[in-house]
């Protein structure tokens, strides 16, 4: 067995994997009574980096509000009642170096999507949210969708432009100092919620627990060898060996100036 600690970082694959794999088993099983679910994301005008933090707590504040309106509209009988989950979550354009956040809903059907897309245009008004930027389709592969919900805030490797047609062609990128901005902006803000609904009855997460160890091998990292190593018998832990595609994307795809 291996004995660990989990750092929890926004940025971290595995504590953002662990973390999906919780939430998949807390509301799958809800998601799936839904008779017609819409994947939904609503959008706002871009940023630039010093206005990110900002349009980020306007945002989850005018969601708030929307949600209290038509929470309003549904008691008075005039409108579906509101049953969701969303997340936040961020582009960086490097062409134009500005900011996407948007949001990624799932939502029960077709007419609490339609309310919220009407309502999410009324309260940014023309100047900051339109039409043309709100997207929606119905979920076909649920838990695909999900998980694109409760992945993570933003990509890690990401095209120049997000925005561009032919993605296949453009060539990834890691933009240190814009991931940095993202994951700064994004310091306590609540990324991932739901609304309508109660989580799934019967699940227990387990509670972390600590075993104490007394004969064990300690294993250092070392970069040269991309593995960890038995300092005292020189055994390699895993083994492991990156691919041409992946040494590429990390001797030559990490660009540390744009922001």
């Amino acid at each position: 067995r291996l004995y660990g600690r989990y750092c929890r970082s926004r940025a971290c694959l595995v504590c953002n994997g662990i973390r999906k794999a919780h939430m998949i088993n807390q509301y799958l099983p809800i998601i799936e009574t839904w008779e017609d679910p819409y994947f939904v994301t609503l959008t706002v005008k871009s940023c630039y980096a010093k206005d990110l933090n900002s349009l980020m707590k306007e945002m989850q504040k005018k969601f708030k509000l929307l949600l209290e309106r038509l929470k309003k509209r549904n008691q008075r009988g005039k409108g579906p009642k509101i049953i969701g989950i969303k997340s936040l979550e961020c582009n960086f354009n490097a062409e134009m170096r500005t900011y996407n956040p948007h949001l990624h809903l799932i939502v029960k059907n077709r007419e609490v999507k339609k309310a919220i897309i009407v309502e999410w245009l009324r309260i940014w008004g023309k100047g900051k949210a339109g039409p043309w930027g709100q997207h929606n389709r119905r979920v076909k592969k649920l838990e695909k969708d999900l998980i694109e919900v409760i992945k993570y805030g933003s990509k890690i490797f990401t095209e120049p432009n997000p925005n561009a047609k032919d993605k296949k062609k453009a060539s990834r990128y890691v933009y240190i100092s814009a991931l940095y901005n993202i994951y700064y902006s994004m310091r306590g803000l609540r990324i991932f919620d739901r609304f309508g609904f109660q989580k799934a009855k019967g699940y227990n997460k387990k509670e972390n627990s600590i075993t104490k160890i007394f004969n064990f091998d300690t294993y250092t990292y070392f970069p040269k060898n991309l593995d960890w190593i038995n300092e005292e018998t020189g055994e390699l832990l895993s083994g492991f060996r990156p691919d041409h595609k992946l040494k590429n994307l990390l001797n030559h795809r990490f660009n540390t100036t744009l922001e």
